[in-house]
């Protein structure tokens, strides 16, 4: 019998045995995000109302990456179900019982990491917990999985008080975010991966390293993985995921340190970013997510965002929306070049700053196109001066 993927609605109230049941029903669940456009939602049903999903798929999930409509990535039962026993090893050592296995998952279920958890659950992990479950919220949680922003509410707001593993994935952790959950007793594991690749890499503080049963590749600078935890790729139109034989990539730009180790598997990654999202500007080429990288450590910068705003000849100017850091003061242009002139060369220093709180996905990803489309709609502030 051909299998069909069936829509569920982002309701966390009972959302564990509704994917049980499609599961057992040899069906392929999705979950909703409903926070999209209603356009975007209609597009995602009509596609999978048409659907004809490869036999083995088991799973589906939305990404969009950063920008553009939402993709449905298919993958099959075994592309996770052979990472738990790690993703377990890394949230809680043999002598947690089982009974006290409880994470926080404060993103949406709609979101492949949630979703992840979710599948693991269903595979005998971590009771999940969702925001506002039964009315505690997350106090009873001993572990976490969610992006750095999740992560920075909940230990502002008191709402972590058992977690000892924080599982961070998604985006950019800083440095000063790690040291204040550790400070109060939890151990930070951030890891590096994509919807169509599962995880790729972890770090406990000493660099991002291969997860376990992955190898790395760096190839003209782009990162390609062999795993058993990718995916089968999309239903309907493609994405960003290529595959050589056993390796894939989804193009992001990457270094092996080989001061850290005499082969792939012990060296330290770096990521440089997406290789499709770089921004030529007159003679050079810019890549957004390390001129981001640079602007996070400035104390006034909570989180940025850079992006490039066509300028005719010159190709595109570079832009970047900064997101204040909490009790800062307020921010000007000539404070921001001030600020960048001794870090970035003059080609990768921004020239048009904008302001404000960072629209994010359902991961927790900023959203890079919908900051594109509001700076270019004149909807967010320009910095002065």
């Amino acid at each position: 019998m051909t299998s069909r993927i069936v829509v569920l609605d982002g309701a966390t109230h009972g959302l564990v045995d509704r994917l049980r049941a499609v599961r057992a029903a040899g069906d392929i669940p999705l979950v909703d995000d409903v926070r999209r456009p209603e356009a975007e939602r209609a597009a995602v049903r009509a596609l999978v109302r048409d659907a004809r999903p490869p036999a083995d798929a088991a799973w589906a999930t939305l990404t969009s990456g950063s920008s553009g409509m939402p993709r449905i990535v298919l993958r099959t039962a075994a592309s996770w179900a052979q990472s738990f026993p790690a993703v377990s090893a890394l949230l809680y050592d043999d002598a947690v019982p089982d009974a006290e296995r409880l994470v926080a998952l404060p993103a949406p279920p709609s979101s492949s990491l949630t979703l992840f958890s979710l599948a693991h659950a269903l595979g005998g992990g971590p009771r999940p917990l969702f925001p506002g479950q039964d009315g505690d919220g997350f106090a009873e949680a001993t572990s976490f999985h969610g992006t750095p922003q999740a992560l920075r509410a909940l230990l502002d707001g008191g709402g972590l008080p058992r977690v000892r593993t924080a599982l961070v994935g998604g985006s950019h952790l800083d440095r000063d975010l790690r040291a204040d959950a550790e400070s109060r007793g939890i151990r930070v594991i951030a890891y590096y991966g994509a919807a169509e690749l599962s995880f790729v890499a972890v770090d406990d503080g000493s660099g991002l390293r291969p997860f376990p049963g992955v190898d790395l590749d760096v190839r003209d600078g782009e990162l390609w993985v062999r795993s058993p935890y990718a995916a089968l790729g999309y239903l309907g139109a493609g994405g960003p995921l290529r595959t050589d034989g056993d390796w894939a990539t989804v193009g992001d730009l990457a270094e092996l340190d080989p001061s850290t180790g005499v082969d792939t598997g012990t060296r330290t990654l770096r990521l440089r970013g997406r290789a499709d999202g770089a921004i030529i500007t007159a003679s050079a080429t810019v890549i957004p997510e390390e001129v981001e990288a640079e602007l996070r450590r400035l104390p006034a910068v909570a989180d940025a965002v850079v992006f490039g705003l066509p300028a005719g000849n010159v190709g595109s100017l570079v832009a970047a929306m900064v997101e204040p850091a909490p009790g800062s003061p307020a921010i000007t242009a000539g404070a921001l070049r001030g600020s960048t002139a001794s870090r970035l060369g003059p080609a990768h220093r921004p020239r048009i700053w904008f302001t404000g709180e960072l629209p994010r996905n359902a991961s927790g990803k900023p959203a890079r196109a919908e900051i594109v489309r509001r700076a270019l709609a004149g909807e967010v502030t320009r910095v002065a001066g």
